[in-house]
């Protein structure tokens, strides 16, 4: 696969195989995120990109969309909430929000809330625009949005900012014992 690119963005798209094969040049990183992937022995494609600022007002999933040229519906965000047993990891396409209510009855709590980004940042190890629901330092129960099964490729962040993971939704699933459910509004619950 050639490389993507974008007049204001160094895009480097490398296919990754099962044991951290690459089959194409260039590119590549190794994350707890990656490492996972490899281990599992799931195939996973690396998208990097030039991010381009620590304030994102938009959001950094919609900036790995947009300088990708993917879309918003299959590229994730990884939001962690809180609840009365626990932090949750929830996935959800960044087109939309995470619905509270939805995310607390797919995990069986009564109700949910935003973690502090201090309290993600370190239970998962990562840095906040940078989160992903793999390789976390302490692993979490994972909800995925239904609404990503329909690809065949989605993107999560890949552990730092300007990387991104595509990966088929039914192996990010598998690897991460994920629970499947209805969790992405199209209205700010949080």
């Amino acid at each position: 696969m050639a490389p993507t690119a974008h007049a204001d963005c160094d895009t480097r798209r490398t296919t990754i195989g099962t044991m951290g094969k690459k089959k194409t040049k260039k590119g590549g990183a190794s994350t707890p995120a990656t490492v996972q992937l490899d281990e599992a022995g799931v195939p996973f494609t690396l998208y990097e990109y030039h991010h381009s600022g620590d304030h994102m007002d938009e959001g950094y999933g919609k900036e790995a969309a947009e300088q990708l040229g993917k879309d918003e519906r299959q590229v994730c965000k990884t939001l962690l909430v809180s609840t009365e047993h626990g932090l949750v990891t929830g996935v959800v396409p960044v087109n939309g929000h995470m619905s509270m209510k939805g995310i607390a009855q797919a995990v069986g709590e009564k109700k949910a809330e935003m973690a502090e980004p201090k309290d993600a940042m370190r239970e998962t190890g990562y840095v906040v625009g940078g989160i992903s629901p793999l390789g976390q330092r302490t692993k979490h129960r994972t909800v995925i949005d239904e609404s990503v099964m329909a690809f065949d490729e989605v993107l999560v962040s890949g552990g730092k900012r300007g990387l991104s993971l595509g990966v088929n939704p039914h192996d990010l699933v598998k690897v991460l014992n994920a629970v499947v459910a209805p969790i992405a509004t199209d209205k700010k619950s949080y």
